[in-house]
């Protein structure tokens, strides 16, 4: 069995950072020893594989829990497939995701995981996971949640936006979530109201306005707030836990403060979009826009204030990209004259781990919350803990080493997903991944792709960590 030490690094974990080495036995850690430790000697003298770490951190894989690999929307698909957003996942930093298996409208929602299934299967570069999003909620479609939890499918995405797409009435919302409070599921929540979110995109495109900035004024930030507030009471009265995604407004922030001062079973997850840029964006000129269009939206720089205290406090849980790509060349440009065309979603599979250190640098948050928020929160969340999210005796050997100092440029020149811009483009950053590990195989290492289409393992999952 293959033996790696990775030695003289800074390891980083939720509770805190220590001098230590850790050990790789195959697929999995070992040990994690102190710096000089007779353990940690012996290891070197048994002809392991030496990985030095030093002046570098060493922290667990990234966990990215809401990316939407090959995903269709708008009349396209995201341009990424499972291959190359997986493999731009490892490059990030991130080595482990978990997508969305979309159930079909009058099919089951098994159908809908068995397609994902298809499309992942053999060809993905780090680890993966399924959530399931009902389109279609039925007295059948429910009866399939007991034994999708069974089998590791533990979280259900629900859309009060989109009608006519995804949508689900409250009436559906309830039936859902009284089946996961029986079942441990988790209900994850995409929370606009979109039935007047339609009204307002109706009007603004009877009065001429067709651009992209549009898109983030109709989507109001009440709109958002109003949402939030009707599925924490909706969850109330299930009695069933609520993970709301893709937090962008400050209004929302506040619901969700409330209900966890209140100790409810209530979390929140935010994205790097919504903590680095703003609406300004949606206005640049020759519809370029249209790059920055998703949904939430891009909200106004006073939100941000907002959302970063949601992270210190912890009344926002998780930082997940919504890596939804499409090319602004023939995908984002269907939206021409039309802003309600555009495809929803921006790129950032492979951006996250260092934006989120860029703010360790500026002194928004803690190397401790970086680690937490990135890597062990996620994977407590969604029942991958601890196999994933930690550096830990047991662990799968999922390990960044990251080099604090190194300085770069945000681009879509150099970066390795496969769409046409970076929605960070000139971005300057302090911070690179180096050497990444999933389950003990070398996938990058200083500025080389060592990893292969098929290595990423699907992985099932148990329910969420923060319940029992």
């Amino acid at each position: 069995m293959n033996r790696t030490l990775v030695t003289g690094g800074l390891v980083l974990g939720e509770s805190g950072e220590s001098s230590a080495e850790v050990l790789v036995e195959g697929e999995r850690i070992a040990a994690v020893a102190a710096r000089g430790s007779e353990a940690a000697e012996a290891w070197a003298r048994s002809g392991a594989e030496v990985i030095d770490a030093s002046g570098h951190y060493v922290l667990p894989g990234g966990v990215d829990a809401h990316t939407h690999m090959e995903m269709p929307f708008g009349g396209t698909y995201a341009s990424d497939t499972f291959e190359t957003g997986t493999r731009a996942a490892a490059w990030g930093g991130t080595t482990t995701i978990v997508d969305f298996a979309i159930q079909p409208v009058g099919g089951a929602v098994r159908e809908g995981l068995d397609a994902w299934h298809a499309k992942a299967d053999g060809v993905c570069a780090v680890d993966y996971g399924f959530h399931a999003i009902l389109s279609d909620v039925t007295e059948d479609s429910l009866k399939e949640l007991d034994a999708l939890v069974a089998e590791g499918v533990t979280s259900f995405k629900l859309f009060m936006a989109y009608p006519g797409v995804f949508y689900s009435d409250d009436g559906k919302i309830l039936r859902t979530m009284q089946r996961a409070a029986g079942n441990g599921g988790l209900v994850m929540m995409h929370a606009e109201n979109g039935i007047a979110i339609d009204v307002l995109v109706e009007q603004a495109l009877a009065e001429g306005r067709t651009d992209p900035r549009v898109h983030g004024e109709v989507r109001r930030a009440l709109l958002e707030s109003e949402a939030v507030h009707r599925a924490i009471q909706l969850s109330r009265v299930a009695g069933s836990p609520l993970y709301v995604v893709h937090v962008s407004a400050e209004e929302a922030v506040e619901e969700l403060v409330r209900a966890r001062d209140a100790g409810l079973p209530v979390f929140g997850e935010t994205c790097p979009q919504y903590l680095f840029l703003t609406a300004d964006k949606l206005a640049e000129p020759d519809f370029e826009g249209a790059k920055y269009v998703c949904s939430t939206p891009l909200r106004p720089e006073h939100h941000q204030r907002a959302l970063w205290r949601g992270l210190r406090t912890g009344d926002l849980s998780v930082v997940s990209t919504d890596h939804c790509p499409f090319c602004f060349s023939g995908q984002k440009e269907l939206g021409r004259g039309d802003f309600s065309r555009i495809p929803n979603g921006m790129p950032g599979v492979e951006n996250r781990m260092d934006l989120l250190h860029q703010a360790v640098v500026d002194g928004r948050i803690t190397l401790r919350k970086w680690v937490e928020t990135a890597c062990a929160a996620p994977a407590r969340m969604f029942g991958l803990y601890p196999r994933k999210g930690v550096l830990a005796p047991g662990s799968d050997a999922d390990l960044v080493v990251y080099d604090p100092g190194a300085e770069q440029v945000i681009s879509a020149e150099t970066h390795h997903m496969n769409v046409d811009y970076s929605a960070y483009e000139g971005t300057r950053v302090r911070g690179r991944v180096r050497t990444v590990l999933s389950r003990g195989r070398v996938v990058v290492d200083g500025g080389s792709y060592l990893g292969a289409a098929g290595h990423g393992r699907y992985v099932p999952r148990s329910t969420c960590g923060y319940l029992d």
